[in-house]
């Protein structure tokens, strides 16, 4: 089964495409768009372009100077004039985009609804810094930073209700890499990068997405900065297209800045160094000199640099620098698969009670009917009880934990769970705190993927309870020059006897069987969301694996065991194919002497879903 927790596998789902997709005219009928600063240059380009394609579009523009002085309706309603000249619907809106509500009241109550918004009136107060005024700063933000907070808020509960919005910010080059005499439009411009990437995050769940669009074209704000060859060279037309595809519905882009200019586009992204460690340890502190001697390292682009496009991606690798500082690795940073084994990982604490152990047997399909079921499902009974294959529970997050280091760079919607090992030492009380420790056993090239082998072992206040070994395979990540298979001691599948099974044991599982299951913590989305699920490959959501794998425990123990965890000691088993909720599981066993083993099939398929298994028990008079 596919195993990875939902904050760490969510991805965009891609919609289907045809091949006539790719000669079909992309058209903005029935939409209706916004675009302020209309009334010349890139705004009309952007207005021309969206009514030839369908679009009614609101044309708003103050009609003032490229300084922001004065005002005028002749702009607004030359460009409207032209729409509807040629068959467009267009309206003028001469409101400041400080006023951006009233703008946005003009499409609904024209044309019903808004669904584009470009933002892209602007002026400029060009200074050198020392010769700025309070004035010049104030009445850049103004129109620009504020200007497009006022519109894009105006618009947000109207895309939020319909579920489909589009958002254009304009930045421009200055506020990616500065410009001299323009601190002012610089800050402005790169602060409407920050505010769309942060819209692009809340709005991705309404189906609102936001961009930026940097365009370099001739305008009047650009007439007496560019050379008049150049200037003439850079027709807003040549941009318009960039920007009416990021605002059509056929594309998923959200969150990108882009560039474009001249017939040319390119999308920019934050490049972040691979960075160095300044101590090898947290006891150590950092130094004035520890930087100096580091300093050609943290600058360092070419090696090991990463792109990220989030702050929890951004803070990865400081996790993973903190790591590395508790483990005390010093300069080895950039862990690898083919090291990952050499490394020591810290101890974890954790907690669990009696609700967590009922809600495990719960998600098991323990039941008050069953004659065990007092014992595994109410804490006061006299002869309470905690499945014995409860260890990957608390085990689950400890063994995870280790691939989240950002230099691994693993695709959690890769991972697969192949094989897993849970032995006894002692009976599991109701509750307890545990200490887990966690073990890299070996990391095995397997070419087509790797394995991971993980140990996890517990222990209480009186010492270690259980081991757990997890067999972990991540798809595509082979090839890393790592051995095939391990002379370490690990646990191995082993085939049943060559003969007809002692029993066949069957549970058949509940339709909500994984929705409980998922409450004991692997709130992987694979085992409820439908869309998540057909991404994976499956039809509908999977059980997860281990469910299946404590449900056959269960079944073993109550036939050969007699519900006793007691009697209890290993089991392993082998994951091959999944379980959808609603099917039956069958178990077959065959008993010799205290050891079980059992291959489990879908009864309704005949499809193995577990090989290799066995459960081994101590007898009914061992000591323990």
């Amino acid at each position: 089964m596919r195993v990875a927790h939902a904050s760490e596998f969510f991805r965009k789902l891609v919609k289907p495409t045809v091949n006539s997709t790719m000669n079909r005219l992309l058209r903005f009928d029935g939409r209706v768009v916004v675009v302020t600063g209309a009334g010349g240059g890139l705004g009309k380009a952007y207005a021309l372009l969206f009514a030839d394609r369908g679009a009614s579009v609101v044309v708003n523009d103050l009609g003032g100077t490229a300084q922001g002085d004065g005002r005028s309706q002749m702009a607004a309603d030359s460009v409207v004039d032209e729409i509807l000249k040629k068959g467009g619907k267009a309206v003028p809106n001469y409101d400041s985009v400080t006023e951006g509500e009233k703008i946005i009241e003009t499409a609904v109550k024209k044309f019903g609804r808004i669904d584009i918004l470009v933002n892209n009136a602007g002026i400029l107060r060009d200074r050198s810094f020392v010769k700025m005024t309070q004035q010049d700063w104030d009445i850049i933000n103004q129109v620009h930073v504020v200007g497009s907070f006022k519109t894009s808020k105006a618009a947000w509960d109207h895309f939020r209700k319909q579920n489909y919005g589009r958002i254009i910010n304009t930045s421009s080059v200055a506020g990616l890499l500065g410009n001299f005499g323009q601190a002012n439009y610089s800050a402005a411009k790169s602060g409407l990068v920050g505010l769309s990437n942060t819209l692009a995050k809340e709005g991705a769940r309404y189906n609102i997405h936001t961009n930026t669009i940097v365009p370099m074209a001739g305008s009047r704000l650009t007439e007496n900065i560019l050379p008049p060859e150049l200037h003439d060279a850079l027709k807003p037309e040549l941009i318009a297209p960039v920007v009416a595809w990021l605002c059509h519905e056929d594309c998923d882009e959200n969150g990108v800045v882009i560039e474009a200019a001249a017939g040319f586009a390119a999308k920019y992204q934050w490049q972040r160094a691979g960075g160095a460690i300044l101590r090898s340890s947290l006891n150590e502190s950092v130094t004035v000199e520890s930087v100096r001697d580091k300093w050609s390292e943290i600058i360092d682009l070419s090696t090991n640099a990463d792109y990220p496009t989030a702050p929890e991606e951004a803070m990865g690798k400081l996790m993973d620098a903190l790591r590395i500082q508790q483990k005390g690795l010093g300069d080895a940073q950039n862990v690898s698969r083919a090291n990952l084994s050499q490394l020591s990982f810290p101890e974890v604490k954790v907690k669990y009670n009696a609700n967590q152990a009922i809600l495990y047997a719960l998600g098991l399909g323990v039941r008050l009917t069953d004659a065990e079921g007092m014992n595994y499902l109410y804490e006061n009974s006299d002869d309470f009880r905690v499945l014995p294959t409860f260890p990957v529970v608390p085990a689950m997050n400890s063994m995870y934990d280790v691939l989240k280091f950002r230099s691994l760079n693993v695709d959690f919607t890769q991972i697969l769970h192949g094989e897993q090992y849970v032995e006894l030492l002692r009976p599991l009380k109701a509750d307890a705190e545990l200490t887990l420790k966690t073990e890299v056993v070996e990391v095995l090239d397997k070419i087509s993927g790797c394995v991971y082998v993980f140990k996890v072992t517990g222990e209480d206040e009186s010492g270690p309870v259980f081991i757990t070994e997890w067999h972990i395979f991540e798809v595509g990540a082979g090839k890393f020059g790592g051995q095939r298979d391990t002379p370490k001691p690990i646990t191995r599948p082993i085939p049943p006897p060559k003969r007809d099974p002692d029993a066949v044991l069957s549970f058949k599982t509940d339709e909500g069987q994984a929705a409980l299951y998922r409450l004991s913590g692997d709130a992987n989305p694979l085992h409820i969301d439908p869309n998540f699920a057909q991404m994976g490959g499956f039809s509908r959501p999977i059980l997860h694996g281990l469910c299946s794998y404590g449900i056959a425990a269960r079944l073993i123990l109550n036939k050969y065991g007699n519900a006793d965890p007691k009697r209890f000691r290993c089991i392993k088993a082998r994951f091959s194919k999944p379980v959808y909720p609603g099917q039956t599981l069958e178990v077959l066993t065959w008993k010799e002497n205290a050891r079980i083993f059992f291959e489990a099939r879908v009864m309704e398929t005949g499809q193995t879903v577990m090989s290799g298994g066995y459960v081994e028990l101590f007898n009914q008079n061992s000591k323990l």
